[in-house]
């Protein structure tokens, strides 16, 4: 195997291994960390298929081994994440009744499975290389990731009390669940060439979405998977009307 034909597998490999070391934080319970290597993770994502198309070794096993390490970075990290989140909140904060609720933080691991289902999707479906149909898993990933953020970037006992709620972290699973699955239309943030050209919506995105990091740093990640979806949204609209 010739070396540039490796290059973008070997990119897909650093993501899977960045899942695998967060896997081990998340389950330890030492969530900030986890973030840091999803993170990293999603960010060498984004470059795997970008090389690939530059370097033109575009492959079968390139697109399975893309699915498999975001299985992982992106499907099992989140479900743990949300595992962990509701036991702490559900010790906070039980909820009223007599059964017993220690399975409820599992539910967590909806978002894996509505991942897991998303992912052998895509790969089968010929109509999501121009745009995504639901949202990625990446975006979802972020959203959730961010969430241990919050309460260190924006203080506040009425915010930490609102996020750290099993029954606000129930509702999130099943958006994340829902909108992982959903037919929405959402424009695709693989980067497909260095041209403006054809790409004017993601630039511009790319560029919003770094000054919100800049002035909001983690806490940014929630504003921006939002306006991720109203923007895909407003685009599939606009684009409708012109038909």
């Amino acid at each position: 195997m010739k070396l540039k034909a490796f290059i973008p597998n070997a990119i897909t490999l650093l993501n899977l291994f960045c899942g695998c070391i967060a896997t081990l934080y998340a389950v330890e319970n030492q969530l900030e960390y986890a973030a840091y290597w999803v993170f990293l993770g999603i960010f060498l994502d984004f470059f795997d298929g970008f090389f690939a198309r530059i370097l033109n070794v575009k492959s079968d096993l390139g697109i399975q081994l893309d699915s498999l390490a975001d299985m992982i970075t992106s499907g099992l990290v989140p479900g743990i994440f949300l595992y962990q989140l509701l036991q702490t909140a559900l010790q906070n904060q039980p909820l009223s009744g007599s059964f017993d609720i220690s399975w409820i933080a599992t539910l967590g691991f909806l978002v894996t499975l509505a991942s897991a289902y998303r992912l052998g999707k895509f790969n089968i479906d010929t109509e999501q290389k121009e745009h995504f149909i639901g949202l990625p898993t990446p975006a979802n990933t972020l959203l959730i990731v961010s969430i241990p953020f919050l309460m260190g970037e924006f203080p506040s006992s009425f915010l930490d009390q609102w996020i750290v709620n099993p029954w606000f972290l129930i509702t999130l699973i099943l958006v994340s669940t829902y909108l992982l699955n959903s037919s929405i239309n959402m424009f695709s943030l693989k980067i497909t060439s260095t041209s403006f050209k054809g790409n004017e919506i993601l630039y511009l995105f790319a560029v919003y979405a770094v000054v919100l990091f800049v002035v909001l740093k983690v806490g940014s990640f929630p504003l921006i998977i939002l306006s991720y979806i109203l923007v895909s949204i407003v685009t599939k609209l606009w684009s409708s009307t012109k038909k």
